[in-house]
């Protein structure tokens, strides 16, 4: 069975991933689509607007054939950290190649822009290092880098977010010296970030999730969603009450802040150069979430590493638990399956080079503690009793067939 894999997060699923979905199966001639997705926080450094097991069935419902999460450990990082843990999962599944969406929709322009960066490596890297010491963000540092080295036609637009991403998947492919095919389908109608509805079909999940939480009407995002994510949206949110999103957890991320020492938060993952007393002084004047990252917000500090950072501390994620955590994924846990989905595990399990979890009680590991940790602290988001039903979930549920 051929099968090709894609790298998501469906936040929530819609049209714009069933374009995606589909056109990657026609381009692969796959029989199997393989999603590899990430859990509850993402790689912005926010909560999901539902559980994963919700957007697995989502997923599934749309098509998609198996679904398996992005552990933790990758699934809340910069670009190249991501990249690699979804590569090297989609590879230890068997997969004969992945997909994904880009702003420039040319293979061959990424596979050039690589060639040509390997072969100005050093200079990048130096570029780099300076625009950042002058206070640029690391991913505006990488643009700039890559704009001093521009003196070859027809390379890849690297302020581009989902054109990033690309170039670090086929970039960690060749890290881990994997044979899959790398393909790509340009982004039709909505921008990654647009806020705002252009298309009488097609939104970016941003613009979806803006207008749920604004207008609080999920029906005004029906015709930008498969009646699938439409259904499971309004399910949901009868059968746990709320739909997540930062501010219910901002209570929790500021007691952690105004009950610590500048020392103590200066050991989570991702906080650095001193930030931790610019946190820990805007945690007593913030009002909301939305007005801490305002006010921590700054030219070298994105909003996105920032949230990050939230997420960490929020977690309760320290340094040396990233670093306990082995840089390449150690298992494979599976979320959900079609028949096909079933059919090519039972077909491939021999050749699938990491353990598949379907069961927590069956398996130990550092990095699977992040992903249990996580899935906890997003569930006390919640109310009561939902709180404490999504949290046994990560124990109780099986992966779902469909």
């Amino acid at each position: 069975m051929n099968s090709t894999g894609i790298i998501v997060e469906y936040n929530p699923f819609h049209n714009g991933h069933l374009y995606h979905f589909l056109q990657s199966k026609e381009a692969a001639r796959a029989d199997i689509v393989i999603a590899v997705m990430s859990g509850n926080f993402l790689q912005r450094g926010e909560p999901a607007i539902v559980s994963k097991w919700a957007r697995t069935k989502m997923a599934l419902e749309a098509g998609v054939d198996l679904v398996v999460e992005l552990p933790y450990k990758f699934a809340v990082q910069q670009a190249e950290i991501f990249a690699l843990g979804s590569v090297a999962i989609l590879d230890a599944l068997g997969c004969k190649s992945f997909c994904f969406g880009s702003e420039s929709g040319n293979i061959e322009v990424f596979e050039k822009t690589i060639r040509f960066l390997d072969r100005n490596q050093e200079h990048y890297n130096e570029n780099i290092k300076k625009y950042m010491q002058e206070g640029n963000s690391y991913p505006s540092a990488l643009s700039k880098s890559f704009q001093d080295l521009f003196f070859e036609d027809d390379l890849l637009d690297l302020s581009k977010p989902n054109n990033i991403l690309g170039y670090q998947y086929i970039k960690m492919r060749n890290q881990i010296h994997s044979d899959m095919k790398a393909k790509t389908i340009p982004r039709k109608n909505a921008n990654y970030h647009d806020e705002d509805f252009s298309s009488s079909t097609i939104a970016s999940a941003t613009a979806i999730r803006k207008a749920i939480f604004e207008q609080k009407d999920t029906g005004a995002i029906q015709q930008y969603v498969p009646v699938s994510t439409y259904n499971g949206l309004i399910n949901y949110k009868e059968h746990f009450g709320d739909l997540h999103h930062w501010e219910m957890y901002w209570p929790f991320l500021q007691y952690k802040l105004l009950t610590s020492k500048p020392e103590e938060i200066a050991r989570y993952y991702e906080v650095e150069e001193g930030i931790e007393h610019r946190l820990l002084r805007e945690a007593e004047k913030a009002i909301s979430f939305y007005d801490f990252m305002k006010r921590v917000k700054t030219k070298r500090y994105t909003w996105t590493r920032i949230q990050r950072m939230c997420v960490h501390i929020l977690t309760n994620t320290k340094k040396i638990d990233m670093k306990n955590a082995k840089n390449l994924p150690e298992y494979i846990r599976l979320l959900g399956m079609s028949q096909g989905g079933r059919k090519y595990l039972n077909e491939r399990k021999k050749d699938i080079s990491l353990p598949i979890i379907s069961k927590l009680s069956s398996f130990d590991n550092a990095a699977l503690d992040l992903d249990i940790k996580a899935a906890r602290t997003y569930a006390l988001g919640l109310k009561e009793p939902e709180r404490h039903r999504l949290m046994k979930m990560e124990f109780s549920q099986p992966p779902i067939l469909l």
